[in-house]
């Protein structure tokens, strides 16, 4: 009947210990399947190092363990209760236990000298409560010890026996290796999220097209490959990024970091969203086929499998915001009045795929509107369609004059579970405008003669701006953009002047060939032109537009 009892416990031990992948838990679950049947109290002791998924040091110098769980039959042990420190001194069948890698018996505690030498004062008390009788045992896995397991009994008069060790020694084998496990996986997810934290966004864009808030949740079961971003663009602009790459750990977050990264180069060249989500189609297409050289022929590559992306530009002087998506869930836009509307956006093939052309969509945006992009954790799991979601989406978000701080508290605390199954990136954006008293236009005329005049139009703007410190530079720059225009380019030419976090100056033209800087010889009579306007000014560029394209400055304000 022993014998039956002891292999049932055993089983049991099998199907109740390390029913998750949480260190903490693995280790509660062996003190409640020990208690009562086999001791009146289990308590497990646990190195901080491992509770962070670390390796554990070598346990021959002392140093202190953590009480990490403790089954008991009644409260009044007067053993170290759960979150306390034990330094265990050597004396202590604990401390042996750890030096030497076995269990240690003592079934008659009151004359365990070592035992009682740890905290004469406590454990006296222990005895008088009745705890007689106790094993310890190391948890040992893989050839590590990752801490100690103490059964005491005190209802059960029978002290502990040999065969008592040889069960505990058993029960503690099996819940080392799924706390070994939980600790592994601990150390992965600590990792993966901190390669994920250290790739997306840290502090706030310098632009003000928009106010921006915006939270990253990972999810209870591994860390993702949700990402977003915002980047300052030319012509006072900013490009919106919410991704999501399929699956998680480590390989998904290195993933969504080669990704972003792609996507800050491709808006350097500041492409169309279509266009640029085509390029990052071709670029994960090439990902996938590119990994399988790195990996063994016995194994499978370990490709992206799908990724979705979700690109929006918003240009604070027209408020218009151009939008194109790769298999991801639509956008929201909420109105200064409140009202809701998902943007009726064609969605396209996740990335990878390729052959299918992406489509946009163009917005205007009332000042003071709200754009929500989001990756599909927020609105889906396998309890809740997206259908739902969305419905609760658009309730969390009817609401007027919301800051985007709030509402990203509204939205979360109204659509996430208490442990979300997938990864949640969420990105709010209010809309500015640039008003008509900070910018100024003028179309000219494919004619040299207007060049004086386009300088004179530039030194009088400035002057009502309160810039004139600027005017000597920007009429050089406005000068020499103005006369590659008309020299090299077709039709007519247009200058325009942004005020806003910096002196934007702009000159359209209707040639789709792009300028570039030469080093010019001495005895040569032109060629240096945009070598001065790079000197003069803190950034430069180009950009293209259906009709042709734009040359476009920066210069910091006074």
């Amino acid at each position: 009947m022993l014998a039956r009892r002891r292999l049932e416990l055993l089983h049991d031990a099998g199907v109740r210990v390390g029913t998750t992948l949480d260190v903490t838990r693995t280790a509660e679950e062996l003190a409640e399947v020990t208690v009562p049947r086999f001791a009146d109290f289990a308590a497990v002791d646990l190195p901080d190092s491992v509770l962070r998924g670390d390796e554990p040091e070598p346990f021959g110098v002392r140093r202190s363990l953590r009480r990490v769980a403790l089954g008991a039959v009644h409260q009044e042990s007067h053993l170290y209760e759960v979150g306390d420190p034990v330094e265990y001194v050597p004396s202590t069948p604990q401390a042996r236990s750890l030096e030497n890698g076995r269990p240690v018996l003592e079934p008659v505690l009151a004359e365990a000298g070592g035992w009682i030498a740890q905290d004469p004062a406590r454990l006296e008390r222990a005895l008088a409560a009745g705890i007689h009788s106790l094993i310890t045992v190391p948890l040992r896995a893989r050839g590590t010890i990752l801490g100690v397991v103490s059964f005491y009994r005190s209802e059960q008069p029978a002290p502990f026996e040999d065969d008592d060790l040889s069960l505990a020694h058993e029960l503690v084998g099996r819940a080392a290796i799924c706390i070994d496990n939980a600790r592994r996986y601990t150390r992965e997810h600590n990792t993966a999220l901190t390669l994920q934290r250290s790739l997306l966004p840290r502090g706030r864009s310098e632009q003000n097209a928009v106010e921006v808030a915006y939270r990253y949740l990972p999810a209870q079961a591994g860390v993702g490959g949700d990402w977003f971003d915002v980047i300052p663009l030319s012509g006072a602009r900013v490009a919106l990024v919410v991704g999501d790459v399929v699956g998680h750990g480590l390989h998904a977050a290195a993933t969504m970091g080669r990704l972003r990264t792609a996507v800050h180069n491709f808006c350097s060249l500041d492409v169309p969203p279509d266009d640029l989500l085509t390029h990052l189609d071709d670029l994960v297409g090439r990902l996938d086929r590119g990994e399988g050289w790195a990996v063994e022929n016995t194994h499978q590559d370990s490709g992206i499998i799908g990724a979705t992306c979700l690109y929006a530009v918003y240009d604070p002087v027209s408020r218009h915001c151009t939008l194109a998506r790769a298999g991801h869930p639509l956008p929201a836009v909420v109105t200064p009045d409140g009202t809701v509307d998902f943007v009726d956006l064609p969605s396209g093939p996740p990335l990878g795929l390729g052959g299918m052309p992406f489509e946009t969509v163009e917005l205007e945006l009332a000042e003071g509107s709200q754009l929500i992009l989001y990756t599909d954790g927020l609105v889906e799991d396998r309890h809740r369609d997206i259908d739902t979601g969305l419905a609760k989406l658009r309730t969390a978000l009817s609401c007027v004059g919301r800051a985007p701080e709030e509402t990203c508290e509204v939205v979360l605390d109204a659509l996430l579970p208490a442990r979300p199954e997938d990864d949640v990136a969420l990105l709010i954006a209010r809309t500015h405008a640039i008003g008509p008293g900070r910018v100024a236009q003028w179309e000219l005329p494919s004619d040299p003669a207007v060049v004086s005049r386009a300088r004179m139009a530039v030194t009088e703007q400035l002057a009502a701006w309160g810039l004139d410190d600027l005017a000597f530079t920007t009429e050089l720059v406005a000068s020499e953009l103005v006369t590659n225009a008309i020299r090299h380019a077709t039709g007519p030419v247009q200058l325009r002047l942004l005020r806003d976090r910096a002196l934007i100056c702009e000159v359209f033209d209707g040639s789709g060939t792009s300028p570039r800087p030469r080093r010019a010889r001495t005895e040569d009579e032109g060629g240096r032109g945009l070598f001065l306007v790079a000197q003069l000014t803190e950034r430069w560029g180009t950009r293209y537009t259906p009709e042709g394209k734009t040359i476009w400055t920066e210069q910091p304000l006074p």
